[in-house]
Formats: C-alpha cells, sequence, structure tokens
C-alpha cells in the first residue's frame, strides 16, 4: 500500500482549461502542492502564461501552458502528448474545462449548439482519459482522473433553458461512475466534482447584482463558493492519500442544494 500523504512533488497533473476560473485555482493549489502542472488554454495566453510564471515564481511545483481546444479529439491528443513529452508522465487528468452558452430551451436548440457542449463537456474528457490509457500516461502505480460535473444536476428548480448544459454534465456524471470500475484494475482512481455556484469571472458575466445575491442567499452560509475552495478539494482527490475513494460524485456547493 502507498503511503497515505497528501503531497503531490513530483506529481504530473494536467488541468483543462485552466488559465482561468476554477481551473486556474486548482493549477496553482496543486503547484503549492509540489506537483509539476500543465496549464491549459485556447485563447487566452497571457492568463496562462500568468499562471505558468506565478508558480515557478514560488518554487514549489513547475509549470507549462500548452495551448488546446479540448473540444476536439485532435486538441485533446495534442495536449496529452505535449504534456508527457515536457514531463515524461501524467499523474492526474483533471478535466475541468467545460461550455455553458447562453442558455437555450428546447425548441431554440440548434445542432451546433449541441454539438458544442457535447464536444466540450463529454467528447473531449471521453477522449483525454481513453488517449491517456492507451498510450500508457499514467505510471505503473496508477493515478488520478478528476472530472467536473455540476450541482444542476441535482437541482428540482433548475429551468428548462439549461437543458443542453446539464444534459452534458449527466453523460459526465455516468461516464465517470462507470470507468471508475473500468480504471480500477490500473490501480487509477475516478471521481467527480460538481461545484454549485463558484464566485468567479465567468459566473458573475452578465449577472445584476441582485441576483447574485439571491444566488448566494439559497446557501445557509449565505454567499458563493470561492475557486480555492473547489481547489482545495481537488487536491485531495488527486493525491496520494485518496488512494480509496473512487466512483464518487462529490458535490461542493455549501448545502445549496441537498
Amino acid at each position: 500500500m502507498s503511503s497515505l500523504t497528501f503531497s503531490l512533488t513530483d506529481k504530473v497533473a494536467v488541468i483543462t482549461g485552466s488559465s482561468r476560473g476554477i481551473g486556474a485555482a486548482v493549477a496553482l493549489r496543486l503547484a503549492e502542492e509540489g506537483a509539476k502542472v500543465v496549464v491549459n488554454y485556447v485563447n487566452s495566453s497571457s492568463a496562462a502564461e500568468k499562471i505558468v510564471s506565478t508558480i515557478k515564481s514560488k518554487g514549489n511545483g513547475d509549470a507549462i501552458a500548452v495551448k488546446a481546444d479540448v473540444g476536439s479529439t485532435e486538441g485533446v491528443l495534442h495536449l496529452l502528448d505535449e504534456s508527457v513529452k515536457a514531463f515524461g508522465k501524467i499523474d492526474a487528468l483533471v478535466l475541468n474545462a467545460g461550455v455553458m452558452l447562453s442558455s437555450k430551451g428546447l425548441v431554440d436548440v440548434d445542432e451546433q449548439f449541441f454539438d458544442t457542449h457535447i464536444n466540450t463537456n463529454v467528447k473531449g474528457p471521453f477522449f483525454a482519459v481513453k488517449h491517456a490509457i492507451a498510450k500508457n500516461m499514467f505510471p505503473p502505480e496508477g493515478g488520478r482522473v478528476v472530472f467536473f460535473s455540476t450541482s444542476l444536476t441535482i437541482n428540482s428548480a433548475i429551468t428548462p433553458n439549461y437543458l443542453v448544459y446539464t444534459m452534458s454534465k449527466g453523460a459526465v456524471e455516468q461516464m465517470a461512475r462507470i470507468l471508475a470500475k473500468d480504471l480500477a484494475s490500473k490501480n487509477i482512481t475516478v471521481n467527480t466534482v460538481s461545484p454549485g455556484p463558484i464566485d468567479t469571472d465567468l459566473f458573475r458575466h452578465e449577472k445584476p447584482q441582485e441576483l447574485i445575491n439571491r444566488i448566494a442567499a439559497s446557501s445557509p452560509f449565505n454567499r458563493l463558493g470561492q475557486p480555492e475552495e473547489v481547489a482545495a478539494l481537488v487536491a485531495f482527490l488527486v493525491s496520494p492519500g485518496s488512494q480509496w475513494v473512487s466512483g464518487q460524485n462529490i458535490r461542493i456547493n455549501g448545502a445549496t442544494m441537498v
């Protein structure tokens, strides 16, 4: 049995969509624990490089930035290949990248809107895991896979305009549940993190303050979650100390939806 440590020294973590928001907080936290992290971005090169330089300046872990559209199989393969080229292996695959476009109800959904959500939220994570396994990118002692869903999948007050986004995240939850059984033979744990409302720029975009206050009040703690709080959970899940935690969907939402 491996040591039940929470240190990530010499571990390599690939975090999709990690130039800002929750993904950036995860990258910073894992590096703080000693990991070598791969910061993935599509358009925000300056933001990604800022995360990398911050990590390097602190002297704990290490980091590189890799541009890749993880909504395409080509982008996913490029990201993982570049990660292994830089650091030799992947210990933790954190599939944070996701899209939630301006929400539409059933009659307004077109094929492009549908495909964009499925490609980024479901197809990309699926083929990331497949490629990492097929190419033996995880070390012989095993590794960690962390998917991201949303607490909206259990929100009884959800409105019809969240149909496609929530459907795609429901697929992620089932994918993780079954992969946890499949990958256990390789000593790879698979878990899902499902945040509730988290205070990021993306969350606040085009929301009036009154709505933000109302959402915050839906938690008995009367506030929004912070990206760093999600990052702390991910740090635990990718650590050696979480080796008996697998197949779980952990809803980090401040008791907002229970």
